[in-house]
């Protein structure tokens, strides 16, 4: 893979080279690879036919759960988080011990190692929030809640320059994968000034499926703003807001 420089960046095909634009540039590589005739039914390429069917299935899943917390998702988000989310949702179908190599599913592998997942590497939770909280899921009423005590904003939260005001946000998804369906809810705080000296005690909650047989995950997040003249604004359009999975629960 080479980059492109000079004043005229090209796209398409020249001479065997192909040219094409993405996040890190213009870039070229030589047009090739393998007759996907072959790859769809060449024995040798079964290994092949197996991880993709996997990929495609891991990024199905990604797709769903990005969609789901969407509302909170386009405010805290990285532009390499959906190639992230989808690495790790390989891993999670690589260890389903149900189901042969190629049928492995999401559903049956291990969903806490989607635990702790950063949305926003330019803004992480867990180098932002220092304020102890608890979180729980009842399967029973379907309720996910989210409480933290009082504590002082500078102290506990590393916010970043600018930042005259915040808000604590939270939501849960009930994820059917296979089906690729989900549902959501969210609470949230009000915006809170940063430099309170302390915050009121927070408890939020997020009403879902009471007894439900699908995966939940949940979500716990910041956002930073600016007061500018009475009026609030995302600080550098929400840049460093921070959203994270603080729990996942299955049946």
């Amino acid at each position: 893979m080479a980059k492109q420089t000079g004043i005229i960046k090209l796209k398409g095909t020249i001479g065997g080279i192909f040219f094409y634009k993405t996040s890190d540039g213009h870039l070229a590589r030589e047009k090739g690879g393998v007759d996907a005739n072959r790859i769809a039914n060449d024995p040798a390429f079964q290994r092949t036919r197996e991880n993709g069917s996997e990929f495609g299935r891991a990024g199905k899943g990604g797709k769903l759960l990005r969609n789901a917390i969407r509302v909170l998702l386009q405010n805290a988000k990285d532009k390499r988080v959906v190639s992230r989310l989808t690495k790790t949702l390989v891993a999670i179908t690589k260890t389903d011990t149900t189901n042969i190599r190629g049928l492995r599913t999401l559903q049956d592998g291990d969903l806490s190692l989607l635990e702790n997942f950063e949305f926003n590497l330019n803004g992480k939770l867990g180098s932002t929030l220092f304020a102890a909280f608890t979180k729980a899921f009842d399967r029973v009423s379907g309720e996910a809640t989210l409480s933290l005590t009082a504590f002082s904003p500078v102290v506990r939260i590393a916010a970043p320059a600018g930042t005259t005001h915040f808000k604590v946000v939270m939501g849960a998804t009930e994820l059917d994968f296979a089906n690729e369906t989900s549902t959501f809810e969210n609470d949230e705080t009000a915006i809170l000034p940063y430099t309170a000296v302390d915050t009121a005690p927070i408890d939020l909650t997020a009403a879902l499926t009471a007894n439900s047989t699908l995966p939940v995950v949940q979500v716990l997040g910041i956002e930073f703003y600016q007061e500018v003249n009475g009026q609030m604004y995302a600080l550098k359009n929400g840049a460093y807001n921070a959203l994270a999975v603080v729990t996942v629960d299955t049946p």
